[in-house]
């Protein structure tokens, strides 16, 4: 059975230090000896000199964070007896779940597991993920029984990029275990860190589910009013318009409609229709809430072509500004951002795009998107403007001053400006 009864016998590994694992090492790090392992050589370099590329830790918390040692040597974890996993979960191409960092990650520890230690996954999965595809790697790679040797917990992230008033320890946090000992064990650990309080899951199952439909059901959400703009604009209506009106009803939920990009709602969905599919059941509601919210670019794209040229301007002559490429406003995350959807079909029309974002790191878009950055804006103006993140520098812009004429037109996608100075609004 696990020894770890007494928090004084800590000694944590943190694997992954993105959105995730930073915040999470630097709480623990105040308390506890641990250790934050990521492959990235330069982020390393850049954390031991308090510097976060993300910006969601302050320089003067990772400093004071003095039991933290980051590290990219996986030598430094192995005396480690509790490693919480904090790496990325993807999609690939095909909108298939690509575990390929997680086992990454399940492998590295089986290398370091000792008898009574405790492996906690943070990363969202589909339910029954952690017992079914990582344990029996760390089984595999340690040669340890599960439940007998080491133990497994699962407490999911609940990290909002660019959000600084609910952050990690001001939210309630979620935990599990494989054993009710464990499960004990688990809670207290974070209960020492969270101020927000803590939820005790039945099972790291229920845990795993429930992180999957959070993020599922906003999805949903955004989805509807997303098919409700497709649907007033060949009506003629104002989307905004009409959301407003409706929220006057004391029960009406307030989505907007928008590109729905990110690391989470734009691909947690699918991990729950992977599960569903290989037990024989194919989820409605939820693949078509998908396809939705992933046309979404290509109608925003259309849209402008098609005022373009209603405007008597000749496509393979237009310029375009795009305003934003992160997936949300006021934070440099551009994981799955639907914007480049949007860049691609203008691309493909054949007219000049440029992409402008303060906040976007331009060697990190070129690498990911093959998108570069314009760090100046066009002084002769542009045929179109899109609106497509609510970054609060893009309020300071005189819109008026970026249109080429009176030709041009102006999308604002997260209706940001007031409507007498934009042609269209989402």
């Amino acid at each position: 059975m696990c020894e770890l009864n007494v928090l004084q016998n800590l000694k944590i590994g943190v694997i992954g230090l993105g959105y995730v694992g930073l915040p999470l090492a630097v709480e623990f790090g105040s308390k506890y000896p641990t250790v934050g392992f990521d492959i990235n050589q330069e982020r390393i370099l850049q954390l031991r000199n308090g510097f976060d590329i993300t910006l969601e830790t302050r320089a003067e918390d990772i400093l004071l964070s003095t039991k933290l040692l980051f590290t990219s040597s996986s030598e430094d974890l192995k005396n480690c007896n509790v490693f919480i996993v904090t790496v990325p979960t993807p999609i690939d191409e095909f909108n298939k779940p690509d575990l390929s960092y997680l086992v990454k990650a399940s492998t590295l520890v089986g290398e370091l597991l000792k008898v009574g230690d405790i492996v906690i996954y943070e990363s969202t999965v589909y339910p029954g993920c952690t017992e079914e595809d990582c344990v029996p790697v760390l089984e595999k790679v340690s040669k340890l029984k599960f439940n007998t040797d080491f133990f497994c917990g699962y407490s999911p992230e609940r990290i909002n990029p660019g959000d600084k008033e609910r952050t990690l320890t001001k939210i309630c946090k979620i935990t599990s275990g494989s054993t009710p000992e464990i499960a004990e064990f688990v809670n207290t650990l974070y209960s020492s860190i969270i101020t927000g309080g803590t939820y005790r899951a039945p099972s790291i199952k229920v845990a795993e589910a429930a992180k999957a439909i959070e993020n599922a059901q906003r999805d949903i959400n955004i989805s509807f009013v997303n098919e409700l703009a497709l649907m007033f604009d060949r009506m003629g209506l104002d989307t905004s318009d009409v959301l407003e009106a409706a929220g006057t009803k004391w029960n009406f939920l307030n989505f907007k409609p928008g590109l729905v990009g990110g690391h989470c709602i734009g691909v947690d969905p699918y991990y729950l229709v992977y599960k569903a599919q290989s037990l024989g059941y194919t989820p409605q509601v939820i693949s078509s809430g998908r396809l939705v919210n992933d046309a979404m670019g290509g109608f925003v794209a259309k849209k402008i072509l098609k005022k373009l040229i209603t405007n008597g301007l000749k496509l393979q002559f237009c310029k375009v500004l795009i305003l934003g490429i992160t997936f949300k406003e006021n934070c440099p995350d551009i994981r799955n951002t639907k914007v480049v959807d949007i860049y691609h079909e203008l691309k493909d029309f054949g007219l000049e795009v440029d992409v402008y974002d303060p906040w976007a790191t331009p060697n990190d878009v070129k690498q990911e998107y093959g998108v570069t950055l314009t760090s100046t804006l066009n002084v002769d103006g542009y045929d179109g403007i899109i609106v497509a993140v609510a970054h609060e520098q893009f309020l300071e812009l005189n819109l008026n001053d970026l249109k080429k004429d009176n030709q041009s037109v102006i999308f604002d996608l997260k209706s940001i400006f007031n409507r007498e100075l934009v042609d269209m609004r989402l």
